[in-house]
């Protein structure tokens, strides 16, 4: 699978693969998020993980859930599984709400990056994909992989006549 392309001034920190194949992902918002020194600290060292996080509101502010940061030892440590309140405006916090409210989505952290020294998150609103929908996903990756393959190495080498 190639790598994933890193925009420009962007460090990635670790992405949510799963949330692209198991839901279809809509709009998306990039959020600042509220984080401890330590937090930072084992950020920058790549101990993230974004594995079944996702992001609720409550009263009127966003909050990030089950984002994995691993803990430092120490007196001054952090909650590694703890909720995290998400900086976005007022408008796409309602427009947020509003979807996972009336329209039955989810909003799922994909990517947790660094952008000008500051950590930010990309949240996408989502919806779930059915079985069959996962399978056309699969084979479309596999004739993808195979043309790469045949482009890259010529006919003969992927073992066809």
């Amino acid at each position: 699978m190639p790598k994933e392309k890193t925009r420009p001034g962007e460090a990635l920190i670790a992405r949510n693969k799963r949330a692209s194949f198991d839901l279809d992902l809509g709009d998306r918002f990039e959020a600042g998020i509220v984080l401890k020194g330590s937090e930072v600290k084992m950020l920058r060292a790549g101990k993230a993980d974004l594995t079944d996080s996702f992001c609720t509101i409550s009263r009127g502010e966003a909050f990030l859930h089950g984002v994995s940061i691993a803990a430092m030892a120490g007196a001054f440590g952090h909650v590694p599984k703890g909720a995290r309140k998400l900086l976005l405006h007022r408008r796409e916090i309602e427009r947020i709400d509003l979807s996972i409210a009336r329209e039955g989505m989810t909003a799922v952290a994909t990517r947790l990056y660094f952008k000008s020294g500051l950590v930010k998150v990309e949240i996408a609103l989502a919806r779930g994909k059915k079985t069959h929908d996962k399978r056309e996903a699969i084979k479309a990756q596999d004739a993808e992989r195979e043309a790469r393959a045949v482009a890259r190495h010529g006919e003969r080498w992927y073992g066809r006549a």
